[in-house]
């Protein structure tokens, strides 16, 4: 996957600074003092030293994962947890036969990152095409490569401008789990004489409320922006891009469900609460 984060920033620079002929070579081996002593061309580096798991990014849940023929009632759903973020920490460093023209090669680097602080899909190669989310870039950042005297302490080599660059992605250990879908969820409240020791409530203590789920559908065609409401009780929901929406809070018994087309009359369903279905078909 980072081999391919490789190939993608390869990408980018040649097509944004841009590179033609091969005039200008893009490495990413470590910038030691016998490798630069072998280059024969202008070269831009981008030496990878370090990768983090980003903690500002991190999601602890589960993410639905939809199929093309997805359709929960009466078969299982699959569940996946939410990928991991990753920093990928750069340096960036140009080099040519005079300081000038290295510092024209990295004030044109800078100017095409800069241009580009979501990474454009176009430039995406290999498993980076399958990224769940954008690739955020950070270039020059204050609060990384904050010792760079030391690092070219460690790779022995004589010291020059470098620049960080930074490049959020994200990595997915985790397999699909199925799972029945859930279309009733029930929260019962009251008092308990036994606690800790279990967990049940005093009879006549006790009261319900439920939360309700499903899709609104035209055919086989989930129905987005649709209007949904139980009758007579002010719960309104609109659904999503799969069609889907929730309602609650709803006594148990029994209930009308009524959804709003774009066009024609509204459509109304009977349901029982707590059920297992509350599909309604425009």
């Amino acid at each position: 996957m980072i081999a391919d984060l490789d190939r993608s920033i390869e990408q980018l620079l040649v097509a944004e600074i841009p590179i033609k002929n091969g005039e200008i070579d893009i490495k990413f081996e470590q910038p030691k003092r016998e490798w630069s002593a072998r280059l024969s061309r202008p070269t831009i580096n981008f030496f990878l030293y370090d990768i983090r798991e980003n903690n500002v990014l991190r999601q602890h849940q589960w993410q639905r994962v939809a199929s093309a023929n997805d359709r929960t009632n009466g078969r299982q759903v699959q569940q996946k947890r939410t990928p991991f973020r990753v920093d990928c920490l750069y340096m960036m460093t140009t080099w040519a036969s005079e300081p000038q023209d290295e510092h024209r090669l990295i004030s044109r680097c800078m100017t095409a990152i800069f241009r580009n602080p979501i990474f454009p899909k176009k430039y995406l190669l290999g498993e980076m095409k399958d990224q769940p989310f954008d690739l955020q870039t950070r270039l020059a950042s204050h609060d990384k490569l904050t010792n760079p005297a030391e690092l070219w302490g460690s790779l022995d080599n004589e010291i020059r401008p470098s620049i960080s660059f930074l490049v959020t992605i994200a990595i997915d250990p985790w397999t699909e789990i199925s799972s029945e879908p859930v279309f009733t969820v029930t929260l019962r409240t009251g008092q308990s004489a036994n606690l800790p020791r279990e967990r049940s409530i005093t009879d006549g203590t006790a009261s319900s409320i439920t939360y309700i789920a499903g899709t609104v559908r035209a055919g086989e065609q989930p129905q987005t922006g649709i209007q949904v409401a139980i009758k007579g009780t002010g719960l309104v929901a609109t659904t999503n891009a799969e069609g889907q929406f929730t309602l609650g809070s709803l006594a148990h018994g029994e209930h009308t469900l009524i959804a709003w087309p774009q066009e024609g009359k509204p459509k109304e369903r009977p349901i029982s609460v707590p059920g297992t279905d509350y599909d309604i078909e425009l």
